[in-house]
Parts: C-alpha cells; structure tokens; sequence
C-alpha cells in the first residue's frame, strides 16, 4: 500500500498541571511541578474521510533550554510558542501529503522561525514532535493500522530526503525488518537529590509508594538504572558509592550515567571516569556501565573529539542531539550511541535507528546504538506513545521515571472516568493503587503488548472539554533585533 495523502484540517492545543510527588533533579534544575501539552488534530482525505488523533508531553523547563537568564516561566512559555507555531505551520499548508511529507514540509522553516524568536532547535522542533505523533495517531485509526504496523509497512511514507548520507540506503527494507518488542525494561532514574536509603529521608512523603532506591528496587523489581551525575567528580564518585553499596546486593544489574552537560570539558569527564575505575568499590559499577549520556555541555560538545575517552566507554548525545544532522556530526567526534526521546520527534528516532542499521553493518559489529530515554512521561497517551515507539525500535531497556516521580492519573489532574477509560482499554500496562491508576511495572519489565493498536498507542484520550486552552504567545523577538523583526503565531 502506497504512503496515503492528506491535509491537515485542525490542530488544537490544550494543556493541564502535573505535581511531582517528589523533587525530580536533573542537572542543575530541581522539578516539582509543571504543564502537560495535549494535541489533538484532524485529518482529511480527497474521498471526504477524515480522521483524528492526539499525543501528550510534559512541558519541562530547563531541559529543552537551559539558558541561566531564561527562567522556568520563560521555558515553558517558549514552549507554548513552539506549539502554536506548530499548529499555525500544519493547519496553513493546503497540499496534501504523507505524513513524513508534512513532516519534513515544516521542520526547518519551524527551527528558523524559533530562532528569530529566540528558541533553541531542540525548543523550536516541540511542536511538530507533537502534531506529528498525533497525526500518526489519525493516520492509524484511519487505516485501521497500529503504531508498528504503519511504520513497518512505511505507511507515512518516511524517506530520505532530508538525511542525504541515507540517500542509498533501503530505509523501507529496515522499517520492513524491524522486530517489535512485546516486553521492555524499566531503567529507573536516581536523580541527584533521590534518597539512596531510609537514612536519606529527612520528611517522608507517605503516600507508600516507594520514596529511595531500596524502596523502589524493592517495589518494582527494577535491575537497569540511569544514574544522574552533577559535574564535580569527587562528589560524583562519592555518591555512586553510597549507591552501588545498594546496587551491588543484586544478582545482576546495569547502569547508565547521565552528565546532563554538567561537565565542563573532555578532560573532566576523563578524570571522573579515572576516579571511578581506580575505586575498588566501585569495580562493578564501572563494568556494569553501558554508556555516558551528555556529559559535556551542548554548546561545545561537537566542537572536540571524545574518541579516546569513547574506547573506554561508549559516549552518547541526548540534548546536543537537535536536527536531524547532529548524529552524524557526533559520529565523527567519537560518539557512538544517541537517544530516542517523543519529544524529539518520533522520526528523528526511527532515521537514526537507520543510521545505525547502516554503520553497523559496515563497521561489521553492533558499534553504533540508541538508547531510550524518558522526560518523566506521564501516564495516557504521553508514556503510551513513547513506549509504542521504543518497542518499535526494538530496543529492550527503556528510562522510565515518571510513575516514581507522580502518582499515575492522579498526579496529574485527571478524573475517575478518565482513569478507568485508560485501565480499560491497557489492562497489562496500568494497575490501579495508591489511589490511582499508575504504570505497571512487575519484576523490571512493562508489558507494552495492548499498545498494539490502530492508531499511535491510544486506545482512550482525556477530557478534552476539562483541559485548559493555551494561551496564544504574543509575537517574540530575537535579542539585538531590529524592531520590526518579529515572528510568532497568528
């Protein structure tokens, strides 16, 4: 079946609260509260059908953009403005096309747009991140096609266009070949401030869900971990031990260590890694390491080569990792690995999950990687979509931190009948505790098997009519501009 065309008729935006039971710190931001984006869209045919979809992301400050003069409010209202750019650029465009196409229609007339409004690339690309996964939400229940159905049949019609080092590539073929994923591993998050042990917690949140490490590991059963460092070595290696003192009471586990820029240069990182291997205690820490995420600041992290540093232990890009050109660049500084994250952009993903099928297969070993990372997905159709994606891929480990951070449905400010719609329509993947329905996660592993469903892994939406409208942005401008050089949504 050929890639269908459509015009995209309506994208509506709207957004509600999320409260974080516990203090999530990554970098140096410390979350406890903050929006969650709804899109919904509509599609239209030539024979008059039409169809909607819909996708979800939290709006996290200081991730997309983690400018000192930018404050939480300034990220999070540059988001918005990121999304109802978005909206304007989808609904303006009056050709039809596949879903790909509208795709790669917008995208770098969206970054240039963002950056005369003073947006970064990665700021400036949420908004299509998530029309474009609502429109495969549409697209999916138009063609009466799941998630990894569609993709591996390439019914949005993805291409290589706009990675011109795929141009000879089967990228059809590898969509063909993909072998989707029915189970996947939590990777549980211990951010800098989480307690480690009982001793750790000074006030209980007692709610009973877990609250430390033990706690968790006890509760979920989880044996990979992402491990959040701060930047300064010493107090780095000293926190790794209090927590490999935990970690290593298992039979088996893996970690990852997330920099999260917080290392200010190559050599830095160099002299961490050193500590850490020359730590007996942390001998096995340091051999159950798979990869260092971002641990230089993105400013610079493409400018030096981490080749050396990268043969000791492979190096990943998370936020340097903002246009489709970046991984390549990062291949040839010594990077090995780039993560998947929705609020990238679900195609941004599957093409350097191409990329990757490619160099292996001339390299002649599975050198190069993705990894599946989290930005505290909520429960509904954020975690379900991000999910969907990552078994897509294959991938058999994902970050998965936002059931630990909020409690599922509840914490995020959705009702009873809102609940139940979802626990319904995804039995295996959300149970009902602690006053709410949450994430299931049993001896490490989520069974992702009901998101294999027409549609992008919805099955059940929120109430649209409870969701707040967001706020149309007024016009932005770039610093040291001139006066008439605005741009904005209409």
């Amino acid at each position: 079946m050929d890639a269908p065309v459509f015009r995209v008729s309506l994208v509506e935006v709207r957004e509600r609260d999320v409260r974080l039971r516990l203090p999530f710190r990554f970098g140096a931001a410390t979350l406890t509260a903050c929006p969650q984006a709804f899109v919904r869209v509509r599609i239209d045919f030539a024979d008059g059908r039409s169809a909607q979809g819909a996708s979800a992301e939290l709006m996290v400050p200081k991730w997309f953009d983690k400018a000192p003069q930018k404050s939480n409010a300034d990220n999070i209202a540059d988001l918005r403005w990121a999304l109802m750019a978005a909206a304007d650029a989808y609904t303006a465009c009056r050709d039809a096309q596949t879903a790909f196409g509208h795709f790669a229609a917008h995208g770098d007339a969206l970054i240039a747009a963002g950056a005369g409004a003073g947006l970064n690339a990665l700021t400036a690309n949420y908004g299509a991140a998530l029309i474009d996964r609502a429109i495969l939400d549409a697209l999916g229940h138009a063609l009466g096609a799941s998630f990894q159905a569609a993709v591996r049949a390439n019914l949005p019609g993805i291409g290589a266009w706009l990675t011109p080092d795929l141009a000879d590539f089967d990228i059809a073929g590898f969509l063909g070949g993909l072998s989707p994923s029915a189970t996947i591993a939590a990777r549980h998050t211990v951010g800098i401030v989480d307690p480690v042990t009982a001793t750790d917690v000074v006030n209980r949140v007692g709610d009973g869900l877990p609250e430390t490490l033990e706690e968790v590991i006890a509760a979920y059963g989880n044996r990979y971990f992402k491990l959040k460092l701060g930047g300064d070595p010493a107090a780095d290696i000293a926190r790794l031990a209090r927590i490999t003192r935990v970690l290593d009471r298992l039979a088996r586990y893996a970690v990852t260590l997330d920099g999260n820029e917080q290392y200010a240069d190559a050599t830095a990182v160099a002299e961490f890694w050193r500590r850490l291997e020359a730590t007996p205690s942390l001998a096995r820490l340091a051999a159950s390491t798979l990869y260092l995420e971002q641990p230089l600041p993105r400013a610079s992290a493409l400018d030096v080569d981490v080749s050396d540093l990268a043969r000791v232990k492979p190096l990943l890009i998370d936020e340097s990792d903002a246009t489709l050109g970046a991984f390549p660049a990062a291949r040839a500084r010594g990077y090995q690995g780039v993560s998947s994250k929705s609020c990238k952009g679900v195609y941004k993903s599957l093409l350097n999950a191409a990329r990757c099928a490619r160099w292996n297969a001339q390299y002649g070993a599975n050198r190069y990687f993705l990894s599946a990372e989290d930005l505290t997905m909520q429960a509904g159709l954020a975690v379900q979509q991000d999910l969907a994606l990552v078994a897509t891929l294959g991938l058999a480990h994902v970050e998965r931190n936002g059931h630990h951070y909020v409690n599922g449905f509840a914490g995020a400010g959705a009702d009873g009948a809102e609940q139940q719609r979802f626990l319904v329509a995804h039995p295996p993947l959300y149970v009902a505790s602690h006053g709410s329905v949450r994430l299931k996660v049993g001896e490490g592993q989520i069974d992702v098997s009901s998101l294999d469903r027409a549609g992008f892994a919805s099955g059940a939406g929120p109430d649209w009519d409870a969701l707040r409208a967001v706020e149309v942005p007024a016009p932005r401008r770039a610093p040291n501009s001139p006066p008439d050089a605005v741009v904005g949504p209409r």
